[in-house]
């Protein structure tokens, strides 16, 4: 957890950069990105050295070089702790002229993080505003992996608050929870197709860390944790620096961060190759069936992206792989072919475990879309025997435009750390939610349909056209004084919905 002061010397920096004239949010992140990157070098390589002294033995791995270059300029003055006391003018010309080109020759090591560096450029207008910079960011102490995470992870959701900038981030809290759901394990493979800043692997590796930290002490299983376990993919070369860096200040050493176009490139090199995906997907695009994998078109025949991202989670497990992803409404109900024969392959061909119904106003304020967690095993054989619903009425946060927190820090998100009230359940839900998500194959099938969670079973489903919207099996309870239900009500809401299905049919006509 940040101190109030950290907080306000981070809110300083990027206040700094603002009024020296660099406006937009990610363009401050990358180049914050940049700079704890070099700090993070020459961390690396003090530590190494101190190793090295103390044992008597030679530097493991040498990252600046010795002695000078060829023009007789010392290599030290690329290190952090070498340039940040030089002048203003000079500190710019070193950072600009050398240490710059020298991050870009690191893509040649093969690290992650290496090969995002391949077009780092210096976008700090002035030496002023650098040698500001530099400094704030070096009086912020972050000598420990979790205070470096959260210092990054504080910085990130400043992004949030920046018009179209924000779709990038998803709730901390709500990733925690999908998270919480499939509970990692030291010997998963876990990847996310569309990882923007990486939010969902860093929480997946904070799981780990947290509940296997014994077994992370032997040497392959942390081999594996380091270099194996994580992977994410994007195509905005920005997000990936960004996700890098996040990984690696959360302590990861070596992730798979690549760049990839993951809906439009074949997938044969690593079907079947992991055993969890968590994601939040791009939702409402479109593609050319001719740009879209061809592998995913043979899974479902659609240009809709919510739709291939499904297929394509599908095509990346390995059979017994677990899944939970973010998808719009649209997918749970949408009356096309394309939308059917998904869900149909979701009930009748894998395990469809779980559909949790999301407040629309978790996106909020750059999204008000309704959202669901489709959660889900991949089997190739069926085994949907009931499907468990939730409906999430709050998230501990106020569902408007200003998303303030409703409870205190410590009774927020999915495990909080003081149990919460009856009363308090009524304002944060995801601790509820997880206790009966782990009772979904007992207690939680006696639930009556009125109750805020409850089961199904696949031949409501099947006989219901492989509806999953939540709506279309939830019950309202009787009047209490009439034991009559509001007949009326009902009946207007049946016709509201079945406007909205028709206005819905007619738009995906319309989209092709």
């Amino acid at each position: 957890m940040l101190t109030g002061e950290i907080r306000n010397k981070i809110d300083d920096i990027w206040n700094s950069f603002w009024s020296g004239g660099v406006s937009n949010p990610l363009s401050v992140i990358e180049q914050i990105t940049y700079l704890l990157f070099i700090k993070r070098l020459d961390e690396m390589q003090l530590v190494a050295e101190n190793k090295a002294q103390t044992l008597g033995t030679p530097l493991e791995r040498r990252i600046f070089p010795e002695g000078v270059d060829d023009q007789g300029r010392s290599w030290d003055d690329l290190r952090w702790s070498r340039f940040k006391h030089f002048e203003p003018r000079q500190m710019f010309e070193v950072v600009d002229e050398r240490v710059f080109p020298f991050l870009r020759t690191l893509g040649n090591d093969g690290s992650s993080y290496g090969r995002h560096m391949r077009n780092a450029r210096l976008g700090i207008p002035s030496p002023a505003l650098l040698d500001k910079v530099v400094h704030k960011l070096d009086e912020i102490p972050m000598q420990d992996r979790d205070t470096k995470g959260d210092v990054y992870e504080y910085m990130l959701g400043k992004i949030a608050s920046a018009g179209q900038n924000g779709q990038f981030r998803t709730p901390r809290h709500i990733i925690k929870l999908m998270v919480e759901l499939w509970q990692p394990r030291v010997d998963d493979v876990i990847c996310d197709p569309a990882c923007g800043t990486c939010g969902f692997l860093v929480a997946a590796a904070e799981y780990v860390s947290h509940h296997h930290e014994k077994a992370l002490f032997r040497d392959e299983v942390r081999k594996h944790f380091h270099e194996r376990m994580f992977h994410g993919f994007d195509f905005d070369d920005t997000m990936l620096r960004i996700g890098s860096m996040n990984m690696t200040l959360h302590g990861i050493e070596d992730p798979d961060i690549a760049h990839r176009d993951s809906l439009m490139e074949g997938h044969d090199q690593d079907a079947g190759s992991y055993s969890l995906i968590l994601a939040n997907p791009p939702f409402a695009g479109s593609l050319d069936y001719e740009s879209c994998s061809k592998d995913l078109q043979r899974i479902v025949k659609t240009k809709k992206t919510e739709l291939l991202f499904l297929a394509l989670f599908l095509r990346l497990l390995k059979v017994g792989g677990r899944a939970a992803v973010i998808v719009p409404d649209g997918v749970l109900f949408g009356s096309s072919k394309a939308h059917k024969d998904l869900r149909r392959i979701l009930v009748e061909e894998q395990k469809l475990d779980a559909v949790i119904k999301l407040p629309s106003g978790v996106f909020r304020p750059y999204a008000g879309v309704s959202t669901a967690i489709l959660v889900f095993t991949k089997t190739d054989r069926g085994g949907t025997d009931h499907v468990w619903f939730y409906d999430v009425q709050a998230d501990g946060i106020s569902l408007d435009d200003k998303r303030t927190a409703l409870l205190s820090d410590d009774k927020l998100g999915p495990v909080p750390e003081i149990p919460l009230t009856a009363e308090e359940h009524q304002k944060n839900n995801l601790p509820d939610l997880l206790k009966r998500w782990f009772d979904r194959d007992g207690g939680e099938r006696n639930n009556p349909r009125v109750a805020q969670s409850f089961c199904v079973p696949k031949a409501d489903i099947e006989a219901a056209g492989y509806d999953l919207s939540l709506n279309r099996y939830k019950e309202v309870e009787h009047d209490e004084v009439n034991h009559e239900p509001p007949q009326k009500i009902i009946a207007e809401l049946r016709v509201l919905e079945e406007e909205i299905t028709q206005g819905l049919r007619q738009l995906e006509e319309m989209m092709g």
